[in-house]
């Protein structure tokens, strides 16, 4: 890389990012790091007592979040947030999340070494459950910040074993004592995984996000009658899996007719009793939808929603659909965006902009603070996967853009 001198040192970042998924690691070389879990504890345990050791204050809000503060010359000035989470999916990998935690401290680390004290304070953040795999609340702590999700709401939320949000805090001591709200900030810069092969296939090293598609999530719930699998005559069975099997079909239709821009999925699925030579007679799945255009996400939901009733006709089951969220298209602050650019130009490195396909933290943090994200490629797009990888130096890539942005940010008006 060429341009400034004022240089992260990328074996460091990646040493980090090695030594954070010890924690939860798999046999399959990936990352099992479940929100509010031992591992959750022992990673935010780990991460705390770096940012402690490079002379950070930390705080935590009542929903777990964690913000390590490095003072800034200017005690007036508002903070520069950077961060993402350290959370992973049941069968995750190494970089979704840890990235961009590792990265802000990485630039922390940089800015001590070089001795450089910054105008404004810099807050790095590790954001509460943001995979959303335990409760069912993608981006779990940043949308309580964000006031997205009630408090009391989230905190009595329970997983499939009946725990609550609440409990789950207080079970690896992770509730803090402050107010879970946003507070004024100058910025947010978040840097993150593709987790899509668009910049790979282009060789691109930079994805200079410019905001986030438009979602829609559902709980489905298919109920029939359970009856003896051996018994029961085609015309007399009430079969939940094959009546939600239908509208899992649907589910997927409705994505292939929008062509390339349309996202649709269906990741979770229960068939109750579960029992091999029992009909199922219920079925709960989620259901899900994405577009980076707020219109035709609506449209989409909105004939998902109207059709989805018609398709158990004669089936002698019902569906109940419960919508959970709508979450239009979020688009970034031209100014740190246009920092994210600016670093990617002064150092060489190849870029392109970039609408987020996926959901991250940046999107609700968005609605009260100015917001830009970095991607960087991973191997064939690969996430939420054991095998998810980065090279060293896209890693490093990544975090030196973050760190001219930040600063850049922290400074500005200089």
């Amino acid at each position: 890389m060429s341009g400034s001198n004022q240089r992260i040192n990328g074996q460091r970042l990646w040493d980090s990012l090695m030594a954070m998924a010890e924690i939860g690691a798999t046999p399959r070389g990936g990352v099992k790091r479940i929100t509010l879990t031992e591992e959750d504890r022992q990673g935010r345990a780990r991460f705390a007592q770096w940012c402690e050791a490079e002379g950070l204050s930390l705080r935590v809000d009542e929903v777990g979040n964690t913000f390590a503060r490095r003072e800034g010359r200017d005690p007036a000035r508002l903070p520069v947030l950077v961060g993402s989470h350290l959370d992973s999916q049941p069968t995750g990998g190494k970089f979704d999340g840890a990235l961009g935690v590792m990265a802000g401290l990485e630039v922390i680390r940089t800015l001590n070494a070089l001795n450089i004290t910054t105008e404004a304070p810099i807050e790095v953040v590790n954001w509460t459950d943001e995979e959303g795999t335990r409760f069912g609340h993608s981006l779990l702590g940043s949308g309580v910040w964000a006031g997205v999700f009630p408090l009391e709401k989230i905190l009595a939320t329970r997983d499939l074993d009946g725990v609550s949000v609440g409990e789950a805090l207080d079970g690896i001591g992770a509730r803090g004592p402050h107010k879970a709200a946003p507070f004024p900030a100058d910025a947010y810069f978040e840097l993150h995984i593709e987790q899509g092969p668009i910049l790979e296939r282009e060789e691109k090293m930079i994805g200079v996000v410019t905001g986030a598609q438009a979602q829609a999530w559902y709980d489905a719930v298919v109920t029939g009658r359970e009856s003896h699998a051996g018994t029961t005559p085609p015309a007399a069975r009430r079969d939940a899996l094959v009546a939600a099997a239908r509208v899992i079909a649907h589910v997927d239709a409705v994505m292939r007719a929008q062509g390339e821009d349309g996202r649709s999925t269906v990741g979770q699925l229960q068939v109750f009793p579960n029992s091999r030579n029992v009909i199922p007679g219920e079925v709960r799945f989620s259901v899900e939808f994405r577009h980076p255009d707020n219109d035709r996400l609506n449209a989409i939901a909105d004939a998902f929603e109207a059709g989805a009733e018609g398709l158990l006709a004669g089936s002698g089951c019902t569906l109940a659909l419960t919508p959970l969220f709508r979450v239009p298209s979020q688009p970034f602050d031209p100014e740190c965006v246009g920092l994210v650019r600016a670093a990617a130009e002064r150092h060489g490195l190849p870029a392109r902009e970039i609408v987020s396909g996926a959901g991250h933290d940046a999107v609700y943090v968005a609605r009260s603070v100015p917001t830009a994200m970095i991607f960087t490629p991973c191997k064939d797009g690969l996430s939420h996967n054991e095998a998810e990888s980065m090279r060293p130096e896209e890693a490093e890539a990544g975090c030196q853009v973050l760190f001219d942005a930040v600063l850049a940010r922290a400074n500005r008006g200089l």
